[in-house]
């Protein structure tokens, strides 16, 4: 029972780092953009880590880059494609919804997701989307972290320091 209280705590704790790391590069009046990012600076959340790109008229989404974790949730590479390419029409739906919203509020969200779509209903995502945007107001990317959680264990992807 500790281990299950405890993995999502892991998870949690990965979450609040990445969010740290994105707060510290944005201003009252801009959003952090991808240059603004350093990959050395957050190297240990590397392996789940996703940056998405958002695509105009119509809305949708590709995967810029997946972390070599994100392999494993996935069952293949899933860099370079868009939503409809990776998840089945329900899930697709379900991500096209949360990341419009990050788009449109120009916010970072969080939430947790089943993966009952790939066969694992036991175990979920516990993901945090924090948007991009490359003038500092119109989000054109988006920067993604995602913890399976499940069954008393938590794989973040999250390197040793």
């Amino acid at each position: 029972m500790a281990a299950q209280i405890g993995a999502p705590a892991a998870a949690a704790r990965a979450h609040e780092a990445l969010f740290g790391y994105w707060a510290a590069r944005r201003t009252v009046e801009k959003l952090p953009g991808r240059r603004d990012l350093d990959p050395a600076d957050i190297k240990r959340l590397l392996p789940t880590l996703s940056l998405i790109d958002v695509l105009a008229d119509p809305l949708d989404f590709r995967v810029r880059l997946a972390g070599t974790g994100l392999y494993d949730v996935y069952g293949r590479e899933i860099t370079g494609r868009r939503l409809g390419d990776v998840y089945n029409s329900a899930a697709a739906d379900y991500w096209r919804v949360e990341l419009a919203k990050v788009v449109t509020q120009a916010k970072p969200a969080v939430g947790v997701h089943s993966l009952a779509w790939r066969g694992a209903s036991h175990l979920s995502l516990l993901w945090l989307r924090l948007p991009l945007a490359s003038n500092g107001g119109d989000v054109d990317m988006i920067l993604g972290y995602d913890a399976v959680i499940g069954l008393g264990q938590v794989r973040s992807g999250v390197r040793a320091a």
